[in-house]
């Protein structure tokens, strides 16, 4: 190997040619962009004029191949098991998983920031004895990527967080009335954003909402709304843009 000649990747497609060497075990390879690349010598090997990247491929797929046939059949009825080892089962396109997503349905009034933190019984019936579960609304046509918190004396505890699509509900968590007194004082951060378009900037929302435990063993303080079809108790966090701040 010498510099001048023309070399491929062993462990990796590509390649370039011999630019030099550092000691005796590493040798810079210069690819078709002028980038050097050092590489041991025990990783490349001296082609002719061939694609790199083409003669790397037939040579993993023939590896490949010779490792699938060199290992144990699968066991069967003692006859041919199906397709031959190294090649990938042929599947019916029925079989294969759906990967299309519809983008989210942009509503009209939808680019004000508006969202909701909501507590819903599980069995309003029993409010006594009933567990509750949390949710995060996202009543605005822009993703929001949020962080819920809790704090305990002046330190703070991450709940949940994640990113909530437009025009919909995350749920959060389900939990029982020994919880309450954790959930006193609670803080979201949004942060608000669309995909492959442009918008207009919306400042980072940062909301403490102080949860009061009496409500939750009163019937009235869970009403109907238009995120649930059961009665729901609703903490506004942000509304067409304005943020409101428990105190």
């Amino acid at each position: 190997m010498k510099i001048g000649d023309k070399v491929r990747f062993l462990s990796e497609v590509g390649g370039g040619r011999v630019a030099g060497f550092q000691g005796k075990d590493i040798v810079l390879v210069e690819d078709e962009d002028g980038f050097q690349v050092p590489m041991r010598t025990s990783d490349v090997v001296v082609i002719g004029d061939e694609d790199y990247d083409t003669g790397h491929m037939v040579e993993v797929k023939k590896r490949q191949k010779q490792a699938g046939s060199s290992g144990n059949s699968p066991a069967g009825n003692g006859g041919n098991a199906g397709a031959e080892a190294g090649e990938e089962p042929e599947t019916e396109p029925g079989d294969k998983p759906i990967t299309f997503k519809a983008p989210p349905q942009e509503r009209k009034g939808g680019d004000k920031l508006s969202a909701y933190l909501a507590f819903v019984p599980i069995d309003v019936k029993e409010l006594s004895n009933t567990r509750f579960e949390s949710y995060i609304v996202n009543d605005c046509n822009y993703y929001l990527r949020y962080v819920y918190m809790t704090a305990e004396n002046s330190s703070w505890q991450v709940r949940a967080m994640g990113e909530i699509e437009p025009n919909t509900k995350l749920f959060i968590e389900e939990f029982g009335r020994d919880k309450l007194n954790e959930l006193e004082h609670s803080c979201i951060q949004l942060l608000a954003y669309k995909r492959d378009k442009y918008f207009l900037r919306k400042p980072v929302v940062d909301a403490l909402i102080n949860i009061d435990p009496v409500k939750f063993y009163k019937l009235h303080t869970f009403r109907q709304s238009q995120f649930f079809e059961q009665p729901a108790l609703i903490y506004t966090i942000i509304e067409n843009d304005r943020q409101f701040v428990k105190l």
